[in-house]
């Protein structure tokens, strides 16, 4: 079957190339051994007339919570699994998404197993998801392990939802700031250079050096705005951009301020992650392998040297301790877990309790970070009025 794969990775951007597999998944495959970033796909199937008709790409990304939350209600009802991807497919009115519930149908229906089908989109199901799924099968405890990957997903996508609102307001208050900014200098500073040139008084040097900004901002306003234009187009390819994301990412992360914090995020992830696949069964060392990259580079480090001191036989506990890789309140809850038999719930408390923590301090920065920009964003202002006003203030003292 041919594969037509929308990808990323070339200095040309985004294009679409038609690989020869015998699966979605091995078609992804060849394409990443090429350097290319998968996008979407889509296959040419054959006709009955011998001729292909190319499937659509689909753009929108595949609602895998929301899929596994429907799928978990289905199986709870008493569907089976079969029927129950049958009316989720019969429900579903996006192209993209029906035509891989359509996929998943077909499998099952010719007796592959639920993980299997999974495993051949891997652009749509994580390894984490596809793991669980494996292990469940084995065990027969489906819908518990859809329920804690919901639980799973769920308590992530509040965190991030919790980030990206604390984001708002200060990213709001930074563009105002900065368009009130240019108002001023590109139109009510050269207004004021006018009124100063006539009078023919000597303005202080700042006040100058204020006034023949603005007057140069007036004189070209065009390139100020195409030069403002191309900053924030940079922004936004920047942003679109998954690579170049990801390194912002990671330089902010970086910074002396959020470091820790971001350290300490991923490591309740990855103890969550952790705890879902020993739920589903999974044994210790393969999950630490599966789990490494939740964590950041130097933690992904840390955590082989973890697992290679596990499978040598030392205590996880004591493992994760001597890599960096436990907080004191995991470390005091995991000992509990090993000396109890229940690891995996004491990681989830880890995680938990490290989300709420998490949870409070995005508060309190967002609360100090608002009034902090405000203060800032006054003073620039300020000075740009007090700069503008200050030669009227000079002529009234010597009046006076």
């Amino acid at each position: 079957m041919q594969f037509h794969l929308q990808v990323q990775g070339g200095p040309s951007g985004p294009q679409t190339i038609a690989i020869d597999a015998a699966s979605e998944a091995e078609a992804i495959r060849q394409a990443a051994r090429n350097g290319w970033r998968v996008l979407a796909i889509g296959s040419t199937e054959s006709t009955g007339a011998g001729a292909s008709a190319p499937a659509r790409l689909s753009k929108q990304p595949f609602p895998l919570l929301q899929f596994s939350q429907e799928l978990l209600a289905l199986l709870e009802a008493g569907l089976n699994l079969s029927e129950a991807t049958a009316t989720l497919l019969n429900k579903e009115t996006r192209s993209g998404a029906r035509a891989t519930l359509a996929a998943i149908q077909r499998s099952l229906q010719q007796g592959k197993s639920f993980s299997d089908t999974l495993a051949d989109f891997p652009a749509v199901f994580p390894d984490l998801y596809v793991a669980t799924v494996h292990a469940a099968e084995r065990s027969g405890n489906l819908p518990e392990a859809l329920a804690r990957f919901v639980g799973y997903q769920l308590q992530f996508d509040a965190i991030r939802k919790k980030l990206v609102s604390a984001a708002i307001y200060p990213t709001m208050l930074l563009v105002v700031g900065t368009l009130v900014t240019l108002f001023l200098m590109g139109y009510v500073v050269p207004k004021f250079s006018v009124v100063y040139e006539s009078s023919g008084r000597e303005i202080p040097w700042a006040s100058q050096m204020l006034l023949s900004f603005g007057q140069t901002l007036a004189a070209h306003p065009w390139l100020c705005a195409g030069a403002l234009g191309a900053v924030v187009l940079g922004v936004v390819l920047g942003l679109g951009n998954a690579a170049m994301r990801r390194k912002l990412v990671l330089a902010i992360l970086r910074l002396p301020v959020l470091s820790a914090k971001a350290a300490e995020f991923r490591l309740a992830r990855f103890y969550r992650a952790l705890s879902l696949l020993l739920h589903a069964g999974i044994p210790l060392s393969k999950a630490l392998a599966m789990t490494n990259a939740m964590l950041l580079p130097e933690q992904q480090v840390q955590l082989v040297q973890t697992r290679r001191a596990v499978e040598q036989g030392l205590p996880f506990s004591t493992a994760l301790e001597q890599n960096a890789l436990a907080t004191p309140v995991a470390q005091s809850l995991l000992k509990v877990g090993e000396n109890t038999g229940r690891l995996g719930d004491m990681l989830e408390r880890s995680a938990k309790f490290h989300d709420e923590e998490f949870a409070r301090w995005v508060d309190w920065a967002s609360r100090l970070l608002e009034p902090v920009l405000m203060t800032l964003i006054g003073v620039v202002i300020g000075g740009v009025v007090v700069l503008m006003y200050m030669p009227i203030f000079e002529l009234a003292g010597s009046l006076s």
